[in-house]
């Protein structure tokens, strides 16, 4: 009937709106959850402070509970210490927007008493925080794990924009994330070739030593078996790269004149809207690195970028590298280039290295896995 041909537009708006709500719904869940959680541990560390009780009382109150309510989740004792260490822990989050490091609150710093008179006004900022957003085992990781709250507000940001899972997150604390992309001062001519804040914003991007520490396969694996494994190491190697990459080619030919030349790796930025030309050597890096990765963004500039596209990056890898002699072969260029160490893990034992890949193996690995997604 004519009246039915419009139904698969109504069924689509319909569906997307019930997934709409279930976000929603998980998400005012979650918030919820942990709003009890942030009440229950300004309780007892108030009662704490106000009656000068020792850890023992959270033994009692964890055994009362249970009782009161038998089959209740989440009020163990370990997990009542948690509520208590994830006020003290977020108040400098919560009463203001830090922009650099944040001290780290101990029990006795942290005045409870205005807290939670004013609980209603504190928990109407916690609601609008960044803090409500993520999950409680997000928290449970970033409480075990990171001790500055400087350093945590980083890494919940990153968990929101990247959408990481609890196993990501501590894959990225582990693998000092933060140390390797704020804290170390990173080896580009950013400042010089690129208008602000697109500077800023590429070099925050970055970091310095990458870490790939990706599984080979054996040679006894089977074909399913490769393939899956040369899947997993192509999404860990986009992990470690940063949200925003999309790859657009491994061995990626450019023909200029007479000759053709081949990019390593060759990917898309969503976020800085541009092309990034990544080389990668199995040795330290060498003068002559910089001219020939420069020499490929010129002609991906030519070839390849649009009027909409900002100027293509180019990021090399290598090694290892000397930072006088790269600062050299980097000035005068004119085009953005960046130059970072890589390593295969990070840290391995002396008795284990031998069992590892050779960079020129991790080097090889990656361009078959390129091949493999074209």
């Amino acid at each position: 009937m004519e009246v039915f041909k419009q139904y698969p537009e109504l069924l689509r708006l319909v569906k997307q709106q019930i997934q709409q709500a279930q976000v929603k719904i998980a998400t005012s869940a979650n918030q919820q959850l942990l709003l009890s959680y942030w009440q229950v541990g300004s309780l007892i560390l108030f009662f704490q402070q106000k009656q000068g009780w020792g850890a023992k009382i959270i033994d009692r109150l964890s055994a009362d509970i249970r009782q009161a309510y038998p089959g209740i989740e989440g009020f163990s004792t370990r997990n009542l210490g948690y509520m208590k260490k994830f006020v003290v822990a977020n108040l400098p989050l919560i009463l203001q927007h830090p922009v650099a490091k944040l001290p780290e609150a101990s029990q006795e710093d942290v005045d409870i008493a205005p807290i939670v008179e004013n609980a209603e006004n504190v928990e109407q900022l916690f609601m609008h925080s960044v803090v409500s957003k993520i999950t409680w085992s997000h928290h449970i990781i970033l409480l075990d794990k990171v001790k500055d709250a400087g350093q945590r507000l980083w890494y919940i940001e990153q968990t929101l924009r990247g959408s990481w899972g609890r196993n990501v997150l501590r894959h990225q604390i582990e693998m000092d994330l933060y140390e390797r992309q704020v804290k170390t001062p990173k080896l580009t001519n950013f400042e010089y070739t690129l208008a602000k804040p697109h500077s800023d914003l590429a070099t925050q991007l970055l970091k310095d030593p990458y870490i790939f520490d990706f599984v080979v396969a054996t040679a006894k694996a089977n074909e399913r078996d490769v393939e899956r494994q040369l899947v997993q190491q192509v999404s860990r190697f986009l992990l470690e790269l940063g949200q925003g990459f999309a790859f657009v080619g491994r061995q990626y030919p450019l023909k200029v004149g007479d000759g053709e030349y081949y990019i390593d790796l060759l990917f898309y930025h969503i976020r800085l809207r541009c092309y990034v030309v990544i080389e990668l050597k199995a040795r330290d890096f060498e003068p002559g690195d910089a001219g020939q990765i420069n020499f490929y963004v010129n002609v991906v500039n030519d070839y390849l970028r649009t009027k909409d596209d900002n100027p293509t990056i180019g990021l090399l890898l290598c090694k290892g590298k000397d930072q006088a002699l790269a600062e050299y072969a980097l000035a005068g260029i004119t085009n953005p280039l960046s130059v970072a160490d890589y390593q295969l893990t990070k840290a391995v034992p002396d008795e284990l290295k031998s069992q590892l890949p050779s960079i020129e193996d991790l080097e090889q690995e990656l361009k078959n896995e390129g091949e493999g997604l074209e």
